[in-house]
């Protein structure tokens, strides 16, 4: 059986390509499971997987895909992910054109951003301390990227708790734009242009090309 996709993990990406880090490790006393211990395990796992092998996985893209498989997808929530993208096309989809969708989207936009993971390199991201109550339903972990210039960047990653009691994220807002929202109005507007099914088909048979089209005829999100 296919895995299901998630648009999440693409976004998260695409913060790297922006910014080639993640995380820095977490207070030891932050528990591994939260949120902000989420953050902190993907950067650990990200750079023993990246670091010593940027060579190799340069000319083994199908690899590198498999290490973002690996690091991200377990922490996102795949299918709150797909649905929030397609926003109010979701519930006129059924589920069979939703998961067909989601394996498209992410497969063209995780082909299109996954390059950037070869810069990656630690230290280069603080996760600010957490105030308030975890909320189930939504809660931000905030960092601060700093760029090669020094300056500094906000990247917050949006977690909600699953069914099964995990906290999965799901959004990644850089500098107050998130790009759930902003690739949900790309996908919205194809969606209407020329309907789910052939937006789908685009996304299977251009890749990443079909990614870089919308983002053209829509203004394009940030990279």
């Amino acid at each position: 059986m296919l895995r299901q996709l998630s648009l999440a993990l693409a976004l998260a990406m695409t913060t790297v390509v922006a910014a080639p880090a993640f995380a820095q490790a977490a207070p030891a006393a932050v528990d591994a499971q939260s949120p902000q211990g989420i953050v902190t395990t993907i950067s650990d796992d990200l750079a023993k997987a990246i670091e010593g092998h940027q060579a190799e996985l340069k000319s083994d893209k199908e690899k590198l895909i498999a290490v973002i498989d690996d690091v991200f997808l377990p922490h996102f929530d795949i299918d709150y992910a797909s649905i929030l993208v397609l926003g109010q096309n979701a519930s006129k989809a059924s589920p069979e054109q939703r998961e067909r969708f989601a394996k498209a989207f992410y497969n063209s936009i995780t082909h299109r951003y996954a390059e950037g993971l070869l810069n990656y390199t630690r230290g280069r991201v603080k996760v600010l301390p957490f105030s308030g109550d975890l909320n189930n339903k939504r809660t931000v972990v905030r960092t601060q990227v700093m760029l090669d210039d020094g300056k500094s960047v906000s990247v917050d990653y949006a977690f909600r708790k699953s069914k099964t009691g995990d906290w999965k994220a799901y959004d990644v807002i850089i500098e107050g734009i998130s790009y759930i929202t902003n690739y949900r109005n790309q996908v919205d507007a194809e969606i209407k242009k020329e309907g789910l099914d052939k937006l789908t088909a685009d996304l299977e048979q251009k890749g990443s090309a079909a990614i870089d089209e919308m983002q053209q005829q829509t203004g394009g999100a940030r990279k």
